[in-house]
């Protein structure tokens, strides 16, 4: 039987709501996504000339693997180091930033003379590697975000947006433009490089209508997002996306003939259109689309913990990036893409304040059912590519300009992200704006310098790291706010007072930890530069480590909310207990405090679960005191740590030897 106090305690996310509100709420969750959801198999099928009936199989395959990926996201399996699913209201649906990577493999490959669905079934080939990469990357990559800052993955969700765009003003187009800005075949069948924008007008009246379909469309979302709040505001895509078809049907632009052919019923099977192809360039591309979804699906998941109250944990994050790439193998198996969490959704949560999980799932099989019947399938196959494409846009725009919300963190008074950004936008835009440079490449070559996100996002990585992770002795071993990197030779160098303002944060400002340690001097690496502080926390006199006991302030304290001791609690969770549990936590460091003479001290790094910390207080309690200054010394050890870490990481990883 369970007590009423665990009931009590039952996390929000946890909470199984009734079946009649897991249902509604579940379906608001599809609707707001629904657009975004159907749209990249629309876009992917219209760039490779699939059929209506092929493109009516992607969107239910589409739907089907949405569900079973938000399922594994929310309600989470297998152990807790080898766990997948972060079991948060997490909605998974398919990645935008696959968007321009797939289409330049399809196309690629339709050029050298494959089929569209030998395109089809190379972008499925690299989404089935991609998604195991992913599994198998998971622990790394978590280990690995320091090299993924806000210089990079601004840079990328940018180039993204900006990729993307072109992609919609072919659906604005569509049949009233001639030409194409890329490659085209000549007389003899050969293909070659197009002029720039070769572009003519076919017909200028369905131009100026086509044209009439996107503004409009886009007009709408605007509006609906200007006038209404809330759950209307969630769907104004929705919206645009069908008064805008009912118009085009209403003026005869429109034909959903296709819907009463289909059948009311049907299975999605794996591999439906042959047996997947894999291309190591294809593969590559794939996996940097995998890497970026990573560090948006940690975004995700760290937005959506500080939203429902749950402290997530390195763990937590390799949870959800392994179900993203579990459900980005079944949606190479059952003929979709790779998945993500959906930010829209993350939005919706935060909108709602519904925090349960459950909720997500009854999206997921909501999401199932949908995509077992061909008819609904049908009926968003039918969409004019105008209207399609004036949503579009309203879609990929947001994309860019969450882009630059990113790149707002980034100091641009230094030059080199300066340098890392523009040259990224550049390279990346020279290969949108013309894609026929590809063509000058070897086959090998061709789907990376074909896809600006893809060469976009590499640029990006590889100049974080030449200019803020190499070098050697010379280069950076801590960061100063405002200041260059201090090098090794410098900190040889350093006057006491200069090392002070320099390291002195890292141990409370306690001039005697300073002085022991500079006394040391010089330093033949960063770990001799480490381990001189160490030795000197505990080398002190009794008197001494007193002082820099006393220079924390108590687990759980209000009073001191911008000392470093406290905030680093409040990053790792402790703010987020129950007020039950925080009230245990602040009766034990009281406790503590009048056994001992000093604050409880717990390194805030190695904190598991805040239950096991007040556990592990308590029985800290019946040690001696000596016994118990020097654990808490060992802590005091363990925080200077982990700050001295920080610091070098943020200067130079490459080189730190804490980062292997």
């Amino acid at each position: 039987m369970v007590s009423s106090t665990t009931a009590r305690r039952r996390h929000a996310v946890d909470e199984v709501l009734p079946v009649p509100k897991l249902a509604a709420y579940g379906f608001q969750h599809v609707l707001a996504f629904y657009a975004g959801a159907v749209l990249v198999p629309i876009l992917v099928a219209n760039a490779l000339g699939l059929s209506t009936e092929q493109l009516i199989h992607l969107i239910n395959a589409d739907l089907f693997t949405c569900g079973i990926a938000s399922i594994i996201q929310s309600v989470g399996f297998g152990r807790r180091w080898f766990r997948f699913g972060v079991k948060l209201p997490l909605l998974q649906g398919v990645t935008f930033t696959a968007v321009s990577p797939m289409i330049a493999i399809g196309t690629a490959v339709m050029a050298g003379g494959g089929s569209s669905i030998d395109g089809l079934l190379t972008i499925y080939g690299s989404v089935i590697v991609a998604g195991l990469v992913t599994i198998a990357l998971a622990p790394v990559f978590v280990k690995l975000l320091r090299f993924f800052p806000p210089v990079v993955t601004g840079s990328i969700i940018l180039i993204i947006g900006i990729a993307l765009i072109p992609v919609a003003a072919g659906d604005i187009t569509y049949g009233a433009i001639g030409g194409t800005n890329g490659v085209v075949v000549d007389a003899s069948g050969a293909t070659v490089p197009a002029p720039p924008l070769d572009f003519g007008l076919a017909n200028g009246g369905l131009l100026l209508q086509n044209l009439a379909y996107a503004f409009g469309t886009l007009a709408l979302i605007l509006i609906v997002q200007r006038i209404f709040r809330g759950f209307l505001q969630t769907i104004a895509v929705l919206i645009g996306l069908v008064v805008g078809t009912l118009v085009a049907f209403l003026l005869g632009d429109a034909s959903f003939e296709a819907v009463g052919s289909s059948p009311w019923f049907g299975f999605v099977t794996p591999f439906s259109f042959g047996v997947p192809q894999f291309s190591i360039t294809a593969i590559l591309s794939m996996i940097v689309v995998m890497l970026i979804t990573m560090v948006e699906t940690t975004g995700d998941t760290y937005a959506t913990g500080e939203i429902v109250g749950k402290r997530i944990r390195p763990a937590d994050i390799a949870a959800a990036i392994r179900a993203d790439g579990l459900a980005t193998t079944l949606g190479g198996v059952f003929n979709s893409f790779p998945y993500t969490a959906f930010a829209e959704n993350v939005g919706l949560v935060r909108l709602t304040q519904v925090r349960s999980r459950w909720v997500v799932t009854a999206a997921g099989v909501i999401m199932i059912v949908l995509g077992l019947f061909p008819k609904a399938a049908a009926l968003v196959a039918g969409i004019p590519h105008p209207v399609l494409g004036g949503a579009a846009l309203a879609l990929f725009g947001a994309v860019a300009v969450a882009g630059v919300q990113t790149l707002q963190k980034v100091d641009f008074s230094d030059h080199r992200n300066s340098i890392i950004v523009g040259t990224t936008l550049g390279l990346a835009g020279l290969v949108t704006a013309y894609g026929a440079i590809a063509s000058a490449f070897p086959a090998w070559a061709s789907i990376l310098f074909g896809s600006g996100i893809t060469l976009g996002a590499i640029t990006a990585i590889l100049l974080n790291l030449l200019f803020f992770h190499t070098g050697g002795r010379g280069s950076g071993v801590a960061g100063r706010p405002g200041a260059d990197l201090v090098t090794l030779d410098e900190v040889d160098r350093m006057d006491e007072a200069a090392f002070a303002r320099t390291f002195g944060s890292m141990v409370n400002d306690s001039p005697w930890v300073v002085a022991a340690a500079y006394a040391r001097r010089p330093f033949d690496d960063a770990t001799a530069l480490r381990a001189a502080f160490q030795e000197a926390i505990l080398g002190g006199s009794p008197e001494q480590q007193l002082e820099l006991l006393r220079s924390f302030p108590d687990l759980g304290s209000a009073d001191d909310r911008e000392h470093a001791y406290v905030r680093e609690h409040s990053e790792r969770g402790i703010d987020s207990l129950t007020d039950e549990d925080l009230d245990d936590a602040v009766a034990l460091s009281q406790a503590y405090r009048a056994r001992f003479g000093f604050p409880l001290i717990v390194s805030a790094r190695d904190v598991d679960r805040y239950e096991r910390v007040v556990g592990a207080g308590r029985s800290r309690l019946a040690n001696a005191e000596a016994a118990e200054r020097a654990t808490a010394l060992l802590e005091v050890s363990k925080v200077f740590t982990h700050r001295f870490e920080d610091a070098v990481a943020d200067a130079n990883p490459l080189s730190s030897p804490f980062n292997p």
